[in-house]
């Protein structure tokens, strides 16, 4: 289980880089040991952009079908 700390880090981290790079970041704007430790401590990618603020929380938690 991740820490306060840790999740701070790669929090602050991910929000860093989204600002310099004026988007939220993908998985390939980080090195490999950078881009491991954030999936550790916030999970898989769209979960750790959407800790960070930088992509919405889909409703309900979940993506919804559409309708037809």
């Amino acid at each position: 289980m991740a820490t306060p700390e840790q999740i701070g880090w790669a929090i602050r981290t991910l929000q860093k880089r989204a600002q310099e790079l004026g988007y939220p970041p993908k998985k390939a704007d980080f090195d490999d040991a950078t881009r491991a430790r954030i999936k550790t401590f916030l999970g898989p990618w769209p979960r750790a952009l959407e800790q960070a603020g930088l992509k919405p929380t889909p409703p309900n938690g979940r993506k919804q079908k559409a309708q037809v």
